[in-house]
């Protein structure tokens, strides 16, 4: 299905509107204005900034280095070769190596002109402020990731009660048909999770953290638990009835999966399991010894599971 995306719009509707200012203020080579727009929109707020700042100020750092050069060997393609040389790998040592594109349209303007005035110079820096600004002032607007972020936070907690629930029936019947796929799957969202989360927190300037990014943040945690998980289950002769209270704390489990503070009431039935699990004899059978050995490693990872949920909310208190 064929999709405009938000930045393509902003830069539809910015390359033309840079084009008017700078016309309006009679400026030589209007239409780099729209290039420099057009390079400027990015796809957060704060990147937006940062790119912004990174090209004006290697474009000053341009136009003092080319007009050096230019008037003390002339101009001729040799000179421009000599800027870059130049110029370049002081980008690179500053960080600044998005202004690179932007700052070589500056210079070419300048030897273009054979001769560098202070009228240039001012005519250079407004055409900058003008594409960079109405960059930043269309950049004001990032539509909102929530609706993205609850579709996958969603998504991400239907695998999570999937393989919970997997986990419970095997313990109780010691049955494996299972194909995986909410592995994988769940992977593939985290990884999905984590790349909207850090573009939401992006979009807010003024605030370094977003409750979506340390919920999944916190999945992604619960997720490698999960994992661990899976080997230890793979050991376990699940056929005894002593493994059905167990697997009955998983089912729970996998029934509240969802962002509410559930933690605490799961660790207290974990406490009343692991006492009883205590409380039963010793086997004797070295097989059954490695078995109940693995059953107590697992209820160590539910633990662990359970205490980052308890720590994520207390985080987003």
């Amino acid at each position: 299905m064929f999709k405009v995306g938000s930045r393509t719009v902003k830069t539809a509707i910015g390359a033309p509107v840079s084009i008017i200012i700078a016309q309006a203020l009679q400026l030589d080579h209007a239409i780099s204005a729209a290039i420099l727009t057009i390079l400027c929109v990015q796809v957060t707020r704060q990147r937006s900034f940062l790119t912004a700042w990174y090209r004006f100020y290697a474009c000053v750092i341009g136009i003092a280095m080319s007009g050096i050069i230019f008037e003390l060997i002339g101009y001729h393609p040799l000179s421009i070769g000599l800027v870059l040389i130049l110029f370049i790998p002081t980008t690179v040592m500053l960080k600044i190596t998005e202004g690179i594109v932007t700052s070589s349209v500056i210079i070419l303007h300048l030897y273009g002109e054979q001769a560098i005035s202070f009228s240039l110079v001012v005519n250079e820096l407004v055409l900058l402020t003008v594409g960079l600004g109405v960059a930043l002032l269309l950049n004001l607007y990032m539509p909102s990731l929530d609706s993205e972020l609850e579709k996958v936070r969603d998504e991400l907690e239907e695998n999570f009660s999937s393989i919970l629930r997997e986990i419970a029936h095997f313990l109780r019947t010691g049955e494996y048909h299972w194909s995986g796929f909410e592995i994988s799957e769940t992977a593939r969202l985290i990884e999905e999770a984590n790349e909207l989360a850090s573009r939401d927190v992006e979009n807010h300037i003024l605030r370094s953290h977003h409750p979506f990014y340390h919920y999944f943040h916190m999945r992604q945690k619960q997720f490698e638990i999960l994992e661990r998980m899976l080997p230890l289950i793979s050991r376990i002769k699940a056929t005894e009835d002593e493994y059905v209270y167990i697997s009955e704390l998983f089912e729970e489990l996998a029934d509240h999966v969802h962002p509410g503070n559930t933690a605490v009431r799961y660790l207290e039935k974990l406490s009343k399991i692991r006492e009883k699990f205590n409380q039963e004899p010793l086997p004797e059978e070295v097989e059954t010894f490695e078995e109940r050995a693995n059953l107590y490693l697992l209820l160590n990872e539910i633990e662990q599971y359970l205490i980052l949920k308890r720590s994520y909310k207390k985080s987003d208190i």
